[in-house]
C-alpha cells in the first residue's frame, strides 16, 4: 500500500487513539487537578499527532533534518 498522507501512517493512527484514551482517563482526575495537570496532559497527548503531521510536511526538506 502506497502511503499518500500522514493519515495513512500507523503511528499517526495509534497516536490519535491514545490521545482519545488519555482524554477519557483524564476525566477521572480529581477536581483540583482539572485545569493544571489535566490540561497539560491532554495538550501533550494531542501534540504527538500534530508533530507527526508537521514532520510529514517537512520530509522533503533535507535541511529540516
Amino acid at each position: 500500500t502506497l502511503i499518500q498522507s500522514f493519515r495513512d501512517l500507523d503511528v499517526y493512527s495509534l497516536a490519535r487513539e491514545q490521545a482519545k484514551t488519555i482524554f477519557v482517563l483524564s476525566k477521572k482526575f480529581p477536581l483540583e487537578e482539572k485545569y493544571s495537570l489535566t490540561d497539560q496532559i491532554r495538550r501533550s497527548s494531542r501534540a504527538v499527532s500534530a508533530m507527526i503531521a508537521e514532520a510529514w510536511a517537512r520530509r522533503r526538506y533535507p535541511a529540516a533534518f
